[in-house]
């Protein structure tokens, strides 16, 4: 009677099968594992281009003395001496703070503001769905644009606040000669165009809470605010966190409406790190010393990344006790 080898075990295989039938059946095992991989393998071929390359690209630039009139092999290397430099340079360490301060100011703002509208909006109103609308049309104008309309409005004599001021018979405001007023109106038009982003996930997540845990807070007695600080809130805390985190590195790479508001003016006030990183390649003509600026920017942005990333785990943690409970509650 024929033995028939895929009722066997596969321990004892090699001891009923040929080596040939053995490596027969292998083959359609090995195909299967690296199937994946081969899927995997154009697209591990653009990351490693378009991510990786430029990124060592960029880390062996900072080593460099470095103008664009040599080419990268003609450059002198120098090793950490750009590293060095900036770490004494008052112009680099100003840029780092405003760019920092800016960056804990405009996202604690707009995750407050975006957290509480959807707070507010969840809810079934008529005609929500076209308030909901509105909220998110300033994320879709390009940042050029919403630099020069702030602009416009910023302006001493024709800008729409300054008129209003005086027509109240009040002193208009140095909106963008002002050091301290330029910050305020570059974090005002950063507030304005991205606290939709905040609100949209921030809607997500409520709409995506088990109602089962608000209704048994409910039936406990548990006013509104209670149930956002105890229930809501707890829950949403793992999208806040990412979304906080992506808010968080966008900020520290804004470029456009500060360009065109100040350009970095008056003085150093509003010159975030990426216009510094920009005109010390454009203007200074320093590549080098671009890039090791840059490869700041990338460590602070990693170091960012991964105390949200453990934070996120402690959250999600939580959320998923808060979650198993609600359910054992129901039962």
């Amino acid at each position: 009677m024929p033995v028939r080898l895929d009722r066997c075990p596969a321990s004892s295989l090699q001891a009923v099968a040929s080596p040939e039938q053995t490596r027969a059946l292998m083959k359609p095992a090995l195909a299967n594992r690296l199937t994946p991989y081969m899927f995997l393998a154009p697209a591990g071929a653009v990351l490693v281009v378009a991510l990786l390359y430029p990124i060592g690209y960029m880390v062996y630039a900072s080593f460099l003395d470095w103008n664009p009139s040599q080419r990268i092999g003609e450059a002198e290397f120098i090793g950490l001496r750009n590293y060095v430099n900036l770490l004494g340079d008052d112009s680099f360490r100003e840029s780092l703070w405003v760019t920092l301060k800016f960056s804990a100011i405009v996202v604690s703002l707009e995750m407050v503001i975006g957290v509480g509208l959807a707070l507010l909006l969840d809810r079934n109103i008529r005609g929500m769905s076209v308030l909901r609308t509105l909220f998110i049309l300033p994320m879709m104008i390009a940042p050029i644009v919403v630099g020069l309309m702030w602009r416009y409005m910023y302006h001493p004599t024709v800008g729409i606040f300054n008129r209003t001021l005086k027509n109240l018979g009040l002193e208009p405001i140095p909106w963008l000669s002002d050091g301290s007023w330029a910050f305020a109106s570059v974090i005002i038009a950063d507030i304005w165009q991205w606290t939709p982003f905040i609100f949209i996930l921030s809607l997500a997540a409520l709409q995506s809470l088990p109602q089962s845990a608000i209704e048994a807070a409910r039936i406990d007695g548990a006013n509104g605010w209670q149930q956002i600080v105890y229930i809501k809130l707890p829950l949403m805390m793992p999208v806040l966190v990412v979304t906080c985190l992506l808010r968080l590195i966008d900020a520290f790479k804004v470029l456009e409406v500060i360009l065109v508001l100040t350009n970095g003016g008056p003085g150093l006030s509003t010159e975030i790190l990426s216009l510094r990183i920009s005109r010390t390649a454009s203007e200074f003509r320093e590549l080098g010393e671009a890039a090791a600026m840059s490869n700041y920017l990338l460590l602070l942005l990693l170091l960012l990344t991964l105390a949200m990333f453990f934070y996120n785990k402690l959250a999600e943690a939580r959320a998923m006790r808060l979650r198993a409970a609600a359910e054992v509650d129901e039962i």
